[in-house]
């Protein structure tokens, strides 16, 4: 054909060799299957008379990878994560046809430069070529003796996955997420020249691999974006199932690195070119600008020294012990640090439920400016046996500088302490003012029983990821039977029953277990907090909690913070609870509830519950543009997160009666993500109410399932939902049978809750559906009586309003206007869009008071 090409002829040394003539064959046939531009293509396997195999493949005139680093030295972030994205390419050709290439690394990547179509030499790029499928073999085949070299081992063991090196060649099987932790190996050692992993045999190679890896990825920090550091942290995972599934994914997470990356420089030079703009037309002249770019590149290198001097974030400890399930016994030793610190009034300290989500990140510059703080505390964890290791240091987060750090060495009974020697060289370092009080709370070990400690530790961080997941229905009662483990480890652990005392309150007020027997438990262990510290600020603010939860007895709650706040001067749970007060309280002041959720959210700034709640707090004062900017400051948190999204652009109908910009969210979420379909349930089913899309409507509540539909203290059952969109469609006969279904199930509820204002004014609905207006009535105004807005500001005008709905669905619009004008004019969840859209309201329609209401709400 006239073409040159390479061959590739097998080693004399192994031409005799059956097994090795046939793993050349099965290279020739992998490689042969793929046409891809960033793989070496073979055209053509053959063997001589004597037995030598050979094949002929594309000749690639360039160099590897490898000679390329050993030559230049490391390649810049960005071309390493264009050689990233081009393997990754490759690797998505080889997984089509079910091809694992087990030896990818450095050597086995080709680098050809190429010019654009105008032959400019300035627009010089680089293709990679993959080379070298010899190890190459289907994914889903059972393994086979050909790859028992090397004691077995097949590869480059540098390069290869754990499970490469672990593997038993009888039995295993590798797949393309093998191939990508070989290609996070090879960006290491493009960005740094050198492998992760030094290792002399395979099995030095995994334990290096299981074992070293987070101290290897802090060891990158201010040499590799923290984007990057991420994905490499992922590709290299020890388990497969917690890196990229896929090489697709992979392409997908590069390219986001990639834009992570370069986002903040492009944003600095736009805003660098807008001031040159600026300042050029007006006539200040260049060297202006230039004192100006001084200026704001210094702005930019001091960007948290606003942060208060004596402020600091305790980050999640590292565990480097063997057993995973150390993990949590790190993270209790963080835990008590923290607390610890906190109780100093002189110090600003970031609370738990935000510092945690940086585990593992290495950035301190930007861990500081996102938390408003000036230094971090970070450390790691080894226990061996009855013996502790902890390494602690202080960062300054404007320098990147070590402040101070030490080793401690000691026995298992030391841990407390050491925690408390760390505290107290912590504060000293920040030249903290300390009280007498402070320091014995500083010294005071939380426990005496380190069985005791561990299972605290585990119930803390499953409530720490309800705050973070509102995941409450499984992970509290788990925590809780934690607790009452460690209680019966250590009976007089005064942090157990404090916390104990606040899950039973909360699985009472969440509706999950609202019987008397619930609230005795929650008074039982306060009861025993108060017996073993009564003085303790943490007491205080449990029986706030349990005030406020159990019995809304607000005016008891706020006397029993302002006892805590005297010695918890940087405990968030304080403020937020504060708020939650303030909204409920009659004649709460509403602008109080937003300040003392922000003071919250200063101490806790990445706490989701807690902005959703902010959030929660503008929808009901009707602030819309304030609403969806609290929602903005969510996704900063959780980008992808799919209730979010969907409440922002729910903002929309409420304020606008505007239906467009959620039912575009949830459509874009259907194609792109439909696994959030069962999430947004509840959206999506009133969208389609407020659309009067009945087949949209069925289809949301099949997705719903058996969760019910809730707003703020009131929940709808399945058959109540089926009945109110039978009655959408005019369907009256299935409607009854419907309403008639949800009156059993609900009756049932009001019997287990008798005295308990939102599950009867459900039942007085469903009568005023199945025609029964005298009965529905007499119930609707119980739930009043039961839940008054003298009792329960908030709860109270939810009463009122569906006492509103309940009359207008019984035919009295006299009572429903002047229930729903008194549920309008205050902090509620009335809209403009809901009573403009939603068929709820239907029977109100001409009727002018109605129409009346309605304009009152619209935007102005």
């Amino acid at each position: 054909m006239g073409s040159p090409v390479a061959l590739k002829v097998i080693s004399a040394r192994h031409s005799g060799n059956s097994n090795a003539r046939e793993r050349f064959r099965r290279e020739a046939r992998a490689a042969a299957q793929l046409r891809h531009p960033n793989v070496a293509s073979v055209f053509h396997f053959g063997e001589t008379p004597a037995g030598q195999c050979f094949y002929a493949m594309e000749l690639v005139e360039g160099e590897t990878l490898d000679a390329r680093v050993r030559r230049d030295g490391p390649l810049p972030v960005s071309l390493a994560l264009d050689v990233g994205e081009q393997v990754a390419r490759a690797l998505m050709a080889a997984e089509a046809h079910g091809v694992v290439h087990r030896d990818l690394k450095p050597s086995n990547l080709m680098i050809v430069s190429t010019c654009g179509d105008s032959g400019d030499p300035a627009a010089v790029g680089l293709v990679v070529k993959v080379i070298d499928f010899g190890l190459a073999k289907p994914g889903a085949t059972t393994p086979d003796t050909l790859d028992q070299d090397c004691a077995g081992f097949s590869g480059t063991p540098g390069f290869a996955s754990p499970e490469q090196l672990a593997m038993d060649q009888s039995t295993a099987r590798l797949d393309a997420r093998s191939d990508i932790y070989s290609l996070g190996v090879t960006l290491w050692y493009l960005l740094c020249g050198r492998t992760p992993f030094t290792g002399r045999t395979p099995k030095e190679l995994r334990e290096e691999q299981i074992h070293e890896l987070p101290g290897k990825l802090s060891a990158l920090a201010g040499k590799v974006p923290a984007p990057l550091i991420r994905l490499l942290r992922s590709m290299l995972a020890t388990d497969p199932a917690e890196r990229p599934q896929s090489a697709r994914e992979l392409l997908a997470q590069l390219r986001q690195c990639r834009e992570a990356i370069e986002a903040r420089p492009r944003r600095r030079r736009l805003l660098q070119l807008a001031a040159l703009a600026v300042l050029v037309s007006s006539g200040v002249g260049l060297m202006s600008y230039f004192w100006y770019r001084q200026h704001i590149q210094q702005g930019a290198s001091t960007a948290t020294a606003a942060a208060p001097e004596k402020s600091v974030a305790v980050l999640p400890f590292e565990n480097l012990s063997n057993d995973r399930e150390d993990a949590f016994f790190a993270d209790g030793v963080q835990d008590d640090v923290l607390t610890k610190l906190a109780n100093i009034a002189d110090l600003k300290v970031i609370s738990r439920t935000s510092v945690m989500q940086y585990r593992g990140e290495y950035n301190t510059r930007q861990i500081g400016d996102a938390l408003q703080v000036s230094h971090v505390l970070e450390g790691s964890v080894r226990k061996t046996g009855a013996w502790l290791h902890i390494n602690a240091q202080l960062i300054d987060t404007r320098t990147d500088s070590h402040v101070w750090a030490k080793q401690y060495d000691g026995e298992l009974k030391e841990m407390f302490t050491i925690q408390s020697e760390i505290a107290q060289k912590v504060a000293d370092q920040l030249h903290a003012k300390i009280s007498a009080a402070e320091k014995l709370a500083i010294e005071r070990a939380p426990t005496a029983d380190i069985s005791a400690f561990d299972l605290y530790s585990r119930a803390k961080n499953l409530v720490l990821e309800w705050s973070y997941r509102m995941s409450g229905k499984d992970n509290l009662p788990r925590a809780a039977d934690l607790l009452n483990r460690a209680l019966a480890h250590d009976p007089t652990f005064f942090q157990g029953h404090c916390q104990l005392a606040w899950i039973h309150d909360q699985l009472y007020a969440l509706g999950f277990d609202r019987t008397p027997g619930r609230l005795e438990l929650a008074d039982a262990a306060i009861q025993a907090a108060f017996r073993i510290r009564p003085d303790a600020g943490e007491a205080h603010l449990a029986r706030a909690g349990h005030l406020y939860r159990g019995y809304r007895d607000f005016d008891g709650a706020l006397a029993e913070l302002e006892t805590a706040g005297k010695t918890l001067p940087n405990d968030a749970r304080l403020f937020e609870l504060k708020g939650y007060i303030e909204r409920r309280r009659p004649g709460g002041n509403q602008e109080e509830v937003l300040r003392n959720f922000e003071r919250a959210i200063d101490l806790d700034p990445r706490n989701f519950l807690l902005l959703q709640q902010t959030s929660l707090s503008y929808d009901h004062l009707r602030r819309y543009r304030e609403e969806k900017l609290v929602f903005d400051r969510m996704l900063a948190i959780k980008p992808n997160d799919a209730e979010t999204k969907v409440d922002r652009a729910f903002v929309e109908l409420d304020w606008k009666a505007n239906t467009r910009p959620l039912h575009q969210m949830i459509d874009s979420m259907r194609v792109t993500n439909p696994s959030t379909m069962a999430s947004i349930a509840g959206s999506r089913l009133l969208c389609a109410l407020a659309e009067r899309d009945p087949a949209a409507a069925k289809d949301a509540l099949i997705a719903l399932g058996d969760t019910p539909l809730n707003d703020d203290v009131v929940q709808f059952n399945g058959p109540f939902l089926q009945g109110l969109i039978a009655r959408m469609m005019h369907d009256n006969e299935q409607a009854r049978s419907s309403f008639s279904v949800a009156r059993a199930d609900q009756e049932k509820t009001v019997q287990a809750q008798p005295n308990y204002g939102p599950p009867l004014c459900v039942l007085g609905l469903i009568d005023a559906a199945l025609g029964r207006k005298e009965q529905a009535l007499r119930e609707g105004k119980r739930a009043v009586d039961l839940l008054p807005v003298e009792k329960d500001a908030l709860g109270g005008i939810a009463m009122i309003k569906y006492l509103a709905m309940t009359a207008a669905w019984a035919g009295d619009k006299n009572l429903a206007c002047e229930q729903l004008a008194k549920a309008s004019s205050r902090p509620a969840s009335v809209s403009y869009g809901q009573l403009k859209l939603m068929p709820f309201w239907d029977p109100l329609r001409g009727d002018s008071r109605f129409e009346k209401i309605v304009a009152s709400l619209a935007p102005k």
